[in-house]
């Protein structure tokens, strides 16, 4: 309860860490001495006034709503805490948590960013890279505030891992669109009012919990490249995705890639960076999606259009396919196709279609050609 009380005080992040800082536990700031907060370092007056009025009355409903939203406390102290966000300026003196965080230290964990306005192909790119980089073994950020970061959080989920999803509001506040198995993680308590400085304070847990940042697309002066900064500051390593060279959405990233930043253009690029930090990484055996969307395909349709068409010879096809690479094949010519056409003319995901290829890549039964195209190989 003293936690609670303390997240819920109109303070900064600074202000809460220096009252940590210096009293050790919310329960000791709390029934510390009267006039105690005069003397913290860093505080202002108004924020010394705050938390001497010692008000508990709000916890309780705070609580309550943890409940009700299936929220986990975690405490600066608690054992549970990430230890990555010990090492950044300022950790959260709370973090209120829905699902599981990962193991620490045992994979990376890659935060995918881009612009709130991000084109198709940057959508199309995060959600592909975040597929692979899942699939690969890697943890998968998204700040949950844009469609490019639902497409980071479908990839990932698509690829049997959960997404972490940084929220830089309360939980109740979020009204994004991302998959039941996306962890959420916040600092800001249920019933608090959302601020806009909120989302860059956001910024430097993501940063902080992360390996590496890989940018998809960002305008030469975006919040992105402020999440860049942050991350830089931290020593994390950076990543970016080419873009076209009079894109406006491209013109962020270039600036990066002069910087330094390494050009990315799979999940591959980045994991291959991480190889010897995490060497759960060469043992890491993904899941065995093949059959999993033949059998999604059963309750939960992508479109009326489910059946593959009857003019292709199924007896043509390579043995051993699912429904689903089956369908995809039989869409498919010896001239290079885009992934978007194949997901329009087969009724599935483009997510869904992208994983399949993948496989059928290995199988040795399509090729990658440039530009998100594909050709099937007789």
């Amino acid at each position: 309860m003293y936690w609670i009380w303390l997240s819920q005080l109109n303070l900064s992040p600074k202000a809460r860490h220096a009252v940590v800082s210096q009293f050790g536990t919310a329960e000791a700031a709390f029934f510390s001495p009267k006039g105690s907060f005069e003397t913290v370092p860093g505080l202002t007056a108004r924020e010394a006034e705050e938390l001497e009025e010692r008000d508990l009355s709000g916890a309780d409903a705070v609580w309550k709503a943890c409940q009700k939203q299936k929220l986990r406390i975690l405490p600066v102290t608690d054992p549970d805490y990430p230890e990555q966000l010990h090492q950044i300026d300022c950790p959260p003196a709370v973090l209120y948590v829905r699902g599981t965080l990962p193991e620490e230290n045992r994979y990376p964990i890659i935060s995918v960013i881009g612009t709130r306005n991000a084109s198709p192909y940057g959508v199309r790119m995060a959600q592909q890279l975040s597929w692979q980089l899942a699939r690969g073994g890697a943890d998968v950020i998204c700040l949950c505030n844009a469609q490019l970061d639902g497409a980071v959080a479908r990839g990932a989920s698509g690829s049997g891992r959960s997404c972490i999803g940084i929220l830089g509001t309360p939980h109740e506040c979020f009204r994004g669109c991302l998959p039941d198995e996306t962890v959420l993680v916040s600092e800001y308590p249920p019933g608090m009012t959302a601020r806009r400085h909120f989302f860059r304070e956001r910024n430097r847990i993501a940063a902080g919990l992360s390996s590496g940042v890989v940018v998809v697309e960002a305008p030469e002066n975006s919040g992105t490249r402020l999440f860049v900064r942050e991350a830089v500051e931290q020593g994390k390593d950076i990543f970016a995705v080419p873009g076209n060279a009079d894109a406006e959405n491209s013109a962020g990233t270039l600036i990066l890639l002069k910087e330094g930043a390494k050009l990315v253009t799979c999940g591959e690029d980045v994991l291959e960076e991480y190889l010897l930090r995490f060497p759960s990484l060469r043992s890491y055996e993904p899941p065995n999606l093949e059959q999993e969307p033949e059998e999604k395909e059963k309750t939960a349709p992508d479109s009326q259009n489910s059946e593959i068409p009857e003019s292709v010879d199924r007896q043509k096809l390579p043995a051993g396919l699912t429904e689903d690479q089956q369908r995809i094949l039989t869409v498919m010519g010896d001239q290079p196709v885009y992934v978007d056409d194949i997901a329009d003319q087969t009724g599935l995901s483009t997510a869904r279609v992208l994983a399949q290829l993948t496989v059928l890549e290995i199988k040795g039964c399509v090729r990658r050609e440039a530009g998100r195209r594909f050709a099937r190989i007789k």
